[in-house]
């Protein structure tokens, strides 16, 4: 139910006006919430009975529609007929094969080169690579052999199989069944136990680059965005967080979604806890008590190598309650992360969640405009003022897309000066 106030002139707005008014939007929000509520639990009803549910709307298509598609000088957006590159352009010729009319060729006939005809192929075969390492007898009696690849790691399967497998496993989603058939058809001699140790066994060095990854897009990007979702792992139910921008992405799983994990994954491999100055402000900006505080700050041991060591440490120093434990420990995990010279200027960009607002965080875009879009309007001027506040979010955000495409300082400046417009604005009542 939503209340249509009308408008009252500035003149009649008194103080006794003005708070019923107050009055009437807080019930007005009530009622809102409550309706939300009621629909949720009838859904609830409707599933338990073995109805269907509401039906889900697709989400909004603000962000494709600010791209401009009617640009004539635009090549993004091509029409149909429109000229198009070379399709050959960019592709490596491995072999030619010259081929002669069938027809035999009358006398005077003047031979005016060749029109090409690029046909793309794929070659699927085994490749069984015997290393014969060389065995020599030394004069002390004392044998030396020659030593495999480092590559191989000791393993009868190489490098490019190896690789072959894990991408048709995890990315393209092939079954084991499915996969050590099509293995079996091209000739490799590979057991169902060996294709799953493959799969399952020896991954350590992919691990170590993983986290040299995330490491790596920490220290060469000054924002990143985040999210965390529901996942299995390991038959079980836990969550997955996703830290990345436009250069990279990276994953990881866990049992839980809270700030001490994603502070967690901020250390980038790192396993340990440091209380330093970026620790310390960050435990007494969340009120940790100042007792507790001080014991932190005076204690002589301020590096400890793996949460076993932190955890003992807390227990020692008396801090067991469980809120003050958990300020502390992710004012611990931030003076690990922030010895990354690289973090202290991070902008950490998110759908708004608690656990994500650390260092210098900001809302995503679409998540930024929802804050106006869930506004809910009293009356025809209110609904106005959402609307057109939308489209100056939207025609600005266009503005920026467009500017970084083609960055100048000018621009720059202009850019800046309306984003403060924009976004500090306020409208009377």
């Amino acid at each position: 139910m939503k209340i249509n106030l009308p408008d009252i002139p500035e003149s009649e707005q008194t103080p006794l006006v003005k708070g019923l008014i107050g009055i009437i939007e807080q019930l007005s929000d009530t009622v809102e919430r409550q309706q939300e509520e009621i629909t949720l639990l009838k859904d609830e009803i409707n599933v338990l009975k073995g109805q269907k549910k509401r039906p889900k709307f697709k989400p909004s298509k603000l962000d494709t529609n600010t791209d401009e598609k009617s640009d004539q000088g635009s090549t993004d957006n091509k029409r149909s007929g429109s000229t198009k590159r070379s399709k050959n352009q960019t592709l490596t010729i491995h072999q030619d094969n010259i081929v002669q009319p069938e027809q035999p060729l009358p006398i005077g006939a003047r031979f005016k080169g060749y029109r090409d005809f690029v046909v793309q192929e794929l070659e699927i075969q085994s490749c069984n690579v015997r290393y014969r390492l060389a065995c020599y007898l030394l004069p002390d009696g004392s044998t030396v052999t020659a030593t495999l690849p480092n590559g191989l790691a000791g393993q009868h399967f190489g490098t490019r199989l190896r690789s072959y497998i894990l991408y048709q496993y995890h990315q393209c989603q092939v079954t084991q069944p499915l996969l050590l058939e099509q293995l079996r058809e091209w000739g490799i001699d590979i057991s169902s136990g060996q294709l799953n140790r493959l799969l399952t066994e020896n991954h350590d060095d992919l691990h170590e680059e993983k986290a040299e990854l995330l490491a790596a897009g920490l220290q060469s990007t000054g924002y990143i965005t985040t999210d965390d979702t529901g996942a299995r792992h390991q038959g079980k139910n836990g969550f997955v967080t996703h830290i990345g921008n436009e250069w990279f992405a990276w994953f990881q799983s866990s049992d839980r979604k809270n700030r001490i994990n994603f502070l967690s994954l901020l250390r980038a491999g790192n396993k340990g806890y440091q209380v330093n100055t970026c620790a310390l402000n960050y435990m007494a900006t969340n009120k940790l008590p100042a007792p507790q505080l001080a014991l932190l700050a005076n204690t002589p041991v301020t590096n400890f190598g793996c949460e076993e060591e932190w955890s003992a440490h807390l227990v020692q120093l008396g801090i067991v309650v469980k809120r003050h434990i958990q300020i502390a420990t992710e004012g611990a995990l931030l003076g690990c992360a922030s010895e990354n010279e690289a973090l202290g200027k991070l902008a950490v960009i998110s759908d708004g969640a608690g656990q994500f607002k650390v260092l210098q965080h900001g809302l995503c875009w679409v998540h930024a405009e929802r804050l106006v879009h869930k506004l809910i309007p009293l009356n025809e001027g209110h609904r106005e003022d959402i609307a057109q506040v939308r489209d100056e979010i939207w025609s600005f955000y266009k503005e920026l897309k467009e500017y970084k495409k083609q960055p100048c300082d000018t621009k720059k400046s202009a850019l800046s000066k309306e984003f403060d417009r924009l976004f500090t604005q306020k409208n009377p009542l």
